[in-house]
Parts: structure tokens; sequence; C-alpha cells
């Protein structure tokens, strides 16, 4: 998207008012000049001159090249934003029927804008739109939307009272998960105890280890004797040279935001990430064009690869978004279940666990539909996605 946003900020530039960096006149400019113009040549009308009027002339025609210079500019960087756009986007979406006729699925992606607005902290355009659309959100719900944002922006200003008192209450939620978020929030109070210039005596930071770490000793040893083996590297200048420099790093405290985030959302029994976020970043970021690009291409080849309107290609995702794994065989061109799953043969290929049974013959061996001239054992180890 770089050519895209670069021509896009080039034509934002030219169209937008000149500020005290940009001194570059521009369309509007120009046009608030001569309006000015023409403005004091009216009021003074009746004490025009020849020497004025030609002035004036000699203004407006001045005005008139510079608008036409900026509009030639203009229409150079608009064609330009368009060949990058076409060339990021090569084929157009596709053209499907109306997705949102209904009256539910109306109220639902209403809904989902609605919740989007609430999980991204934007309350008052979740109100405006919420007001306009007439949804319905439980009152519960948003202000457990306002506690998640009132608690991130502590976090964000490195306080941890709030958080540990919602780890408190939830503690069996968190240990049902196998959730460290009560003891990372502890480690980073003890840290701060520890490296606090107000309270250089490291006494205090070890009876609240002892108090607050402790009954998390057996989940988290070899963590919990890393702390307490850092005190003996103190001052923070020498830990930060020591194998628990990583300690010392601010890093360790911002990790907390995105972890409460994470739990808290859990807790409400909702995904860890926006679903409206993720459908913009991977529809919007090229995979409806490559989709719909592969589908012209097999339906003109006509080689459509399954009933399952099933396509080829890999859509390359951001780890965030790999949330798991789906196997078709190239065989059978059906998918992995726990009765069928993937199988690893001796070659390096993989194939169905039913594609392999049928593939061996009686005397044990197997001959690899993309490996010809070899017959491999069937011998196979299964492929764990």
């Amino acid at each position: 998207m770089d050519a895209p946003l670069k021509e896009l900020s080039r034509l934002e530039k030219l169209t937008a008012k000149s500020s005290g960096r940009n001194k570059a006149a521009n369309i509007i400019d120009s046009l608030d000049a001569l309006l000015a113009t023409l403005d004091s040549a009216k009021s003074n009308v009746d004490h025009i001159t020849l020497d004025s009027w030609n002035s004036i002339v000699q203004t407006v025609e001045a005005k008139k090249k510079e608008i036409d210079d900026r509009q030639k500019e203009i229409y150079s960087v608009t064609a330009k934003l368009g060949k990058a756009i076409d060339k990021k986007f090569p084929s157009s979406l596709p053209s499907y029927p109306e997705l949102f006729e209904s009256e539910s699925a109306v109220s639902a992606l209403e809904r989902t804008i609605s919740l989007h607005f609430l999980r991204t902290g934007q309350f008052e355009t979740a109100r405006t739109f919420l007001e306009e659309s007439n949804i319905d959100i439980p009152s519960e719900l948003e202000s457990q939307f306002y506690e998640l944002h009132n608690i991130l922006k502590a976090l964000r200003n490195q306080e941890i009272g709030l958080a540990l008192s919602w780890a408190s209450r939830h503690r069996r939620f968190l240990q049902s998960r196998g959730s460290p978020l009560e003891f990372h929030l502890h480690r980073s109070r003890y840290i701060r105890l520890l490296l606090s210039t107000h309270a250089p005596d490291p006494l205090a930071a070890i009876a609240y280890a002892n108090k607050e770490l402790r009954p998390f000793f057996h989940d988290h040893e070899a963590e919990f004797k890393r702390l307490m083996n850092c005190i003996t590297y103190l001052p923070l200048s020498r830990l930060q040279t020591s194998a628990y420099a990583d300690l010392a790093s601010p890093s360790l405290h911002f990790e907390l935001e995105p972890l409460f985030a994470k739990e808290y959302c859990a807790n409400l029994g909702m995904s860890r990430q926006v679903p409206l976020r993720v459908v913009g970043d991977i529809g919007g970021g090229g995979a409806l064009a490559k989709i719909e690009k592969c589908r012209r291409v097999m339906r003109e080849r006509k080689s459509e690869w399954s009933q399952r309107d099933e396509i080829p290609i890999e859509i390359n995702l951001a780890p965030e978004n790999r949330y798991h794994s789906i196997f078709t065989c190239p065989v059978s061109k059906e998918q992995s279940t726990e009765q069928n799953p993937p199988m690893m043969i001796r070659c390096g290929h993989v194939i169905a666990k039913d594609s392999l049974q049928k593939l061996g013959k009686s005397s044990g061996r197997v001959k690899c539909p993309y490996c010809p001239t070899e017959s491999l054992t069937s011998e196979a180890v299964q492929v764990h996605f």
C-alpha cells in the first residue's frame, strides 16, 4: 500500500490549505486571494482608476494561471493514484447479491458495528450509533467495556491496582485457563518496588514477593527464582548488564495491557481480537481481490478444484490471524478430521489417512502419487497442524 498512500498524501497536500510549513500556494489559497482582490475592487468601484483596473486584471490573470497549474497537478496526481490502486488491486471485487436485506441481518450487522465501537473505546461514537440504529446493547455490557478501558488506561499510566483487583475477583476463571495474568501483575509491582528510586532498600520488595508472589511458586517456579536472584545484581546499572537484564526492561510492563485485554474479553466470551478489524485487515488487505482473480482464472479454464468451491491459493496472514490450519487431502479432496488425520509418508508428502490406506498394497508398501517411480513403505507419521 506504499504507492497508493504516497500519491494520496501528495493529493492531500495539493488540496489542503497551506500552513506555516507549507508555503506553496494551492487552489484554495489562490481562490481566497482572488476573492479578496475582487471584494476590495467592488468596495472601491467608484474610485477605480485606469491603473487600478489594470492591476486588478493582472491579479485575476495571475491567480487564474496559479489555479490552472494547481488543477493540472491535481489531475496528474489523481491519475497516478488511480493507477497505483489498480496496480495494487488488479482484479475488481466480485458482485454478490445483497447480503443484508433481511431485518435480522441488518440488526446483526449494526450490533457488530456498535460492539466494535465499544470494544475500541469510541464511546461517544457508539452512543450516537446506538441512538440512530435502535440497537439494544445491555447496559451491563457497556459498563464492562468502560471498566476495560479504564483499567487499560491505568495500566498505560503504570497503575496496576485496578487490574489486580479485577484479577483477584476472577482468580478462579484465570486459573481454569492457566492464565499468568495475576502473576505478571504482581511481578510488575515487585520489579517497580525493587527498582524504585524512592525505596532503594529491597526489603519492601522481598516482603511483597513473600506475600503476593509465593502463592504462584508451584506454577512459576523458575520465574520466581529469577525474581529472587536478581536482587544480588542491584543496583539497576549492574542489573541491566546481567543475565536478568530482561527484568529491568520496560517491555516487561508493556506486555500487561494486551494480556489483560485478552483475559477480560475471554471472560466476556469474546475473542481476543476485534472481529470487524480482523475482517477489514484480511479482506481489505487484498484477500478478496486474490480470491476473485483465482476464481475467474479457474472458471475460464474450467478447472474448479472441488464441489466445495475451494481454491488452491494461499492468503498471507499476519501471525496473530493464524488461528488454526485446515488440511485438505490432495488425493481425495476431503478435509481431514480426527478420524481421518493427515499423514506424512517417508518422501515428505502429506495425504489423508484414508487415502494412505487405499494406496497401500497387500505387500504393505505404498506408492506415493507424487513420486511415481518410487514405492515407499506404509510407515507414516501423523501430522498435527
